[in-house]
Order: structure tokens, then C-alpha cells, then sequence
């Protein structure tokens, strides 16, 4: 049976993702922050083994590693997918320091710490038997095209993007692959909770107040109206058994306009419409 851990499991794409590798033969290692959540994802399928898993705390990280280890026995890891991540909008002029490193410890130094962690089950202790497992790090539209008001996301992204084209590059003397899924909008509950922090937070009295309004609405509507979650299952599947994986995985709404144009757009451009879009002008 072909192993996977998955970070953030508890909704959206993590638990859509371990429900259908589940059912598709896998044994999940599925990394939950609470118990609740970790038996409700045992009840819909006896593959699913939750495990209690803050990517920022690393007495979880280390628990985790032994008891995957016991499961496995001495075999590797079939795969690793970091998909534990955070969001919250607001203009990076205002944000506070202390949101703004909260994204990167959640999005990029625990996504590393996971990583690190978890190298010698997917392959670098050599004593274990079997192939190595590949390293799927979900990503975003936003770690190719910043937007505004997603300053501290798109910046997290942007890094795990090139962490995960670095690590492809190093880890290939142990067999082990690196590739990156970066999905647009997708139903999940991400862009709710950002959107009542957004709702909450001390824009009212600035020139951002109603360019971040129209902002929320259309994240809001993207992530009502988006891609299901199992469209990136299917991807997160393509790229941990495919023989030859790409190196990145990009499934969009729309993706002519909303990514292949928009990323090849000259950036002055990009500027104006996002400007136009949400209604920003330069003052008289």
C-alpha cells in the first residue's frame, strides 16, 4: 500500500486530498490540530490515520515522525504534501509585523521544518526499503502573481515556490522529487476566515477602504465559486504516482486569462489592472 502524509488535513484541499487517495488505495498519514477533526476523517475511511500535527510546533513535527515511523515499519514514505497554510488580507503598509511573520511561520518555516523532518522516511535513511517518496508542496496563483492585499500570502508562496525547485534540484541524490501544485480559486475555507479578519481589521479610516472591499468580495466569490477541491486531489495524485510528474501542477478557473496571460503580462500592466479592477488611482 502507497503511504502519503498530508499537512493540513482538517478542510478544504487537505482533507478532500486524504479522502481521495484514501479511497484510491493509500494509507494517510493526516496531519490534523484537533482531535475532533482527525476522527472525523477516520469515520469516512479506515486508511486515514490522523496525526496530530502544528507545522509550528516542533514537538508535534518530531511526534509525528516516530509514529509514522512505527507504522511504516522499515519501509519509506510514499509521499510527503505540505499543504498546511494560512491567508489574511490587508495592505501591507498596515499589516503588522507580527501577521506578517505568522504567514511565514506557518507557510514557509513550518512547511521547511515538515520537510526536514520528514527527509529520512521519504528517503534519506538508506536503511529503508522501498522507492523514495516525492515532496508535493501546494502552492498558489498568488506564488507567480502577487496581488495587492495578499502581500504576506503571495510572499509565502512566492518562497515555496523556489524552496521546492531548490530542494528538486538537491534532493536528487537521494531519488527524491520536489513538485509544486499552485491552484487558483478553490472552494475551501480559507478565504471566509480571511475575509472576517479582513472585515475586523483597522482599514476603515484609509484610502485602502473600499479597493479592499471590492477585494474581499471577489476573493469571497472566488472561493464560493471556484474549483472543487478534488480537481487538486486529482492533481496531488497525478504528481506523487505519474512516472514522469511535472515540475509544477498549475489548475486554474479560467486559466488562459487568470494565469497564462496575466503571468506573462509586462508588470506595468499587471499594475494598471489591478488598479482598474479594484479602484485605485494615483491622487490629484
Amino acid at each position: 500500500m502507497k503511504t502519503v502524509l498530508i499537512t493540513g488535513a482538517s478542510t478544504g484541499i487537505g482533507r478532500s486530498a486524504a479522502e481521495y487517495l484514501a479511497a484510491r488505495g493509500w494509507r494517510v498519514f493526516a496531519g490534523v490540530r484537533k482531535e475532533a477533526d482527525g476522527e472525523a476523517l477516520r469515520a469516512a475511511n479506515d486508511a486515514i490515520l490522523p496525526i496530530l500535527l502544528d507545522v509550528t510546533d516542533a514537538d508535534q513535527i518530531e511526534r509525528a515522525v516516530r509514529e509514522i515511523g512505527l507504522a511504516l515499519g522499515g519501509d519509506t514514505l510514499g509521499g510527503l504534501v505540505n499543504n498546511a497554510g494560512i491567508a489574511e488580507m490587508g495592505p501591507l503598509a498596515l499589516q503588522s509585523m507580527e501577521t506578517f511573520k505568522w504567514h511565514f511561520d506557518v507557510n514557509v518555516f513550518g512547511l521547511l521544518a515538515v520537510t526536514q523532518a520528514m527527509l529520512s522516511l521519504l528517503g534519506m535513511d538508506e536503511t529503508r526499503q522501498g522507492p523514495p517518496g516525492r515532496i508535493v508542496n501546494i502552492t498558489s496563483v498568488g506564488g507567480k502573481i502577487a496581488s495587492p492585499f495578499l502581500g504576506a500570502y503571495t510572499a509565502t508562496k512566492h518562497a515555496v515556490e523556489a524552496m521546492t525547485d531548490s530542494l528538486r534540484r538537491e534532493l536528487i541524490v537521494y531519488g527524491i522529487d520536489a513538485i509544486a501544485i499552485g491552484p487558483g480559486s478553490v472552494k475551501t475555507p480559507i478565504w471566509g476566515k480571511a475575509e472576517t479578519k479582513a472585515n475586523t481589521g483597522p482599514y476603515d479610516d484609509t484610502r485602502w477602504k473600499e479597493p479592499l472591499e471590492v477585494f474581499v468580495k471577489t476573493m469571497s466569490e472566488g472561493g464560493a465559486t471556484g474549483l472543487e477541491p478534488d480537481v487538486v486531489s486529482k492533481m496531488i495524485l497525478r504528481a506523487l504516482s505519474d512516472d514522469n510528474p511535472k515540475a509544477r501542477y498549475a489548475p486554474v478557473p479560467n486559466k488562459l486569462t487568470n494565469f497564462t496571460i496575466a503571468s506573462r503580462l509586462p508588470k506595468r500592466w499587471l499594475d494598471g489592472i489591478f488598479w482598474k479592477r479594484f479602484g485605485m488611482e494615483k491622487p490629484d
